[in-house]
């Protein structure tokens, strides 16, 4: 099996599974109690918070409370429920082959706009947290396969096993406690990105306030992660360092850096490489809700919790067909970059 051969097969699995996800998501929001139309007829008693009301049908506001049956249908028709479930989930599928996501009931914006609008923040603490884990993990997991049993290696592994035991939101309020103006220092700005004249400062000065606001939130996200990668590093060096191949180099009379840098070093990466794309894209939609909520960043992770608390379904729906859909092609490139890494895997046995 060639690589087109390959990637043409992968493509037409990825279709079944994204459809399975969206239908089921779908079916399942049809039962969801206190929908759209439920929350305006509530709205409309001024009731709105209150759990009685929550989980009651449309037909029980018109029974009980007096709501005229026409309101009740132009609410439906306004958010779409004038229509059968199979008829709204058709047009759905044919807007998603578009890319077109609908248009946020509460927002009333196109998802597909609202979703391009809090990229910045997720952009931003995802490729922050993916270079600084990766350029600091992987260095110091191979010092430390290096100098397994030394001091270095068990103060070092103290060290990221007590940043991996602490919880990122509680890490960041100590952070906001300490130098955020809390009951200490007034080291670093409380919320946001930017400051409010970002707009007016010079390219330097808007670097440097960028950096500025960046610095909390990032140490709270990535300090838990430092610990996976820099152990996974220093067990995958140990576990080539001890191989054959590398005992008949050293016994070659090759140094051992020589050895290291130029065969336990390729092989000892392949792990790491084939989660490359999966911990690129992950670090921009994995962002941590707590930490968006803690330092006030409007970020995908604050909006995809609001929609689904708002009942807001079609960003409920259109954020999850993105996300499984780019979830599905990384899973694509992981498993190219396998082979990229290793040329003996062949496409047969990844297809299995």
């Amino acid at each position: 099996m060639n690589l087109w051969s390959y990637i043409a097969k992968r493509v037409l699995l990825m279709l079944p599974t994204l459809l399975g996800v969206i239908c089921i998501t779908f079916a399942v929001i049809q039962f969801v109690p206190g929908g759209p139309v439920e929350l305006a007829l509530m709205e409309l008693k001024g009731q709105v918070g209150t759990t009685e009301g929550a989980g009651r049908s449309a037909s029980d506001y018109r029974g009980r409370q007096g709501i005229d049956a026409e309101r009740v249908k132009e609410i439906k028709a306004l958010y779409g429920f004038d229509k059968p479930a199979p008829e709204r989930f058709w047009q759905m599928l044919k807007g998603f082959a578009t890319f077109d996501l609908g248009r946020s009931f509460y927002h009333h914006k196109d998802v597909w706009n609202l979703v391009k609008s809090k990229l910045p923040v997720s952009i931003s603490l995802g490729l922050w947290a993916f270079f600084l884990t990766y350029f600091i993990s992987v260095p110091l997991g191979i010092a430390k396969a290096v100098r397994e049993g030394s001091r270095f290696d068990a103060a070092s592994s103290m060290l990221v096993l007590i940043g991996y035991s602490i919880p990122g939101f509680v890490l960041g309020v100590f952070l906001l406690v300490m130098f955020g103006g809390g009951s200490f220092l007034q080291w670093f700005p409380l919320r946001g990105l930017t400051s409010d004249n970002w707009e007016t400062l010079s390219v330097f000065g808007k670097v440097v306030d960028y950096l500025w606001h960046i610095t909390l939130p990032v140490t709270a996200s990535v300090a838990g992660s430092f610990a996976v990668m820099t152990m996974l590093t220093k067990n995958t060096f140990l576990e080539e360092i001890r191989k054959q191949y590398v005992l008949t180099a050293r016994a070659k009379g090759l140094s051992r850096n020589a050895v290291l840098y130029k065969h336990v070093f390729r092989n000892a990466l392949i792990p790491l490489v084939t989660g490359f794309p999966a911990a690129f894209i992950g670090a921009f939609f994995a962002g941590s809700l707590l930490i968006e909520t803690l330092f006030s960043l409007d970020g995908l992770g604050l909006l995809s919790y609001e929609s689904v608390v708002r009942r807001d379904y079609p960003v409920v729906m259109g954020t999850l067909y993105l996300f499984t859909l780019i979830g599905l092609v990384v899973k694509l490139l992981g498993d190219l970059c396998y082979v990229w890494a290793d040329p003996r895997v062949q496409f047969e046995s990844l297809s299995r």
